[in-house]
């Protein structure tokens, strides 16, 4: 896969800064990947009971641990009890899971995992950071880093788990330099069934808010791991989330890694989230293995005009800033096919 440079900063600092103070202050923010009021992923001394954030190749994605604290940035609920499954259509079950709400393809899509805010007319798809609260009536994806562990959140690695922190040779942490993220040691099954509890939480959190799916980033954590990950790691990860996605009652999204996406839906993902697909000419793939359930995210104009001219009839298509600000933000850009 094309080697992509991605930004520095997934999230403003000023709201991690702010929200890891008060982590260990008055215990604001537990282990979650940040949104609504910017969070902070600093993971609390237990494993994370809540809330999400993104990855992949060129992406802005947060991913992490901590559960921040949010600043009313969330569309605000409306008169009456939102429909949890509007725009979801229960079509085939996966294998090994339970009754799960389907993402219905091409419907129009918004990626908020850099902070929520009210979806734009017409949008019946949302993902969201895991800290953030789904969307009143819409079709919400929770955000995990569930390869990764957030900056932030690297002491909270060490102090609980260090040894299912990836090192390398030397005993130094193998980093993904283009987001300063430690990636998490899933080169055992007895490392992957503890890490699987800890991210597990998380995607249940997910369940307890009223997500209908979750996106479990950085599938291709082995591309950036020194060679001490393979694909089969990965993968043997990712069904372990599968399988407790299911069991939570949601649908769970490949993200990224358009190269396993047919293995990715062999071990049970439903749908993909891929990042500049369009740019690197690799939608066709996620197309063929999710049967067209995937949601696409360009960040340069070049590349939503190549997805818009093939898929835009096909898939969700969204472009957005690479820092993925909220609306009203100066950074904020948002454009569809």
């Amino acid at each position: 896969m094309v080697d992509r440079a991605r930004p520095a900063l997934r999230r403003p600092l000023t709201a991690l800064i702010v929200c890891g103070v008060l982590a260990w202050a008055v215990g604001a923010c537990s282990p979650s990947e940040g949104e609504d009021a910017e969070v902070t992923d600093r993971p609390s001394s237990a494993a994370p009971a809540g809330a999400g954030t993104p990855a992949g190749a060129a992406k802005p994605t947060a991913g992490g641990t901590p559960t921040p604290t949010t600043a009313g940035t969330a569309a605000p609920s409306p008169a009456g009890t939102p429909n949890p499954t509007a725009s979801a259509t229960p079509a085939r079950t996966p294998a090994g899971a339970g009754k799960v709400a389907m993402p219905e393809p091409g419907i129009a899509f918004d990626y908020q995992i850099g902070g929520a805010y009210a979806p734009p007319p017409g949008v019946r798809a949302v993902s969201r950071d895991r800290a953030a609260k789904p969307a009143p009536g819409l079709y919400n994806i929770c955000y995990v880093n569930a390869f990764q562990a957030q900056p932030d959140a690297t002491g909270w690695w060490r102090e609980h788990h260090p040894d299912l922190l990836l090192r390398d040779a030397a005993g130094a942490l193998v980093i993904d330099g283009d987001w300063d993220e430690a990636l998490l040691d899933i080169s055992t099954p007895a490392k992957r069934e503890r890490l699987a509890e800890v991210v597990g939480e998380w995607i249940d959190g997910c369940a307890t808010a009223g997500y209908q799916a979750v996106e479990a980033d950085n599938l291709d954590s082995h591309e950036r791991s020194k060679g001490l990950l393979t694909a089969e790691d990965d993968l043997a990860f990712g069904k372990l989330l599968v399988s407790r996605a299911h069991a939570a009652g949601l649908a769970i999204g490949q993200k990224n890694a358009a190269e396993l996406a047919g293995r990715g839906r062999s071990i049970g993902f439903d749908f993909a989230v891929a990042e500049e697909c369009g740019q690197y000419d690799e939608c066709g793939a996620y197309a063929d293995a999710f049967d067209n359930r995937v949601f696409v995210i360009e960040y340069q104009a070049e590349g939503l005009a190549a997805a818009c001219e093939t898929w835009g009839d096909t898939l969700s298509v969204v472009l957005r800033d690479l820092d993925v600000a909220p609306a009203g933000e100066a950074a904020h850009v948002r454009r569809t096919c």
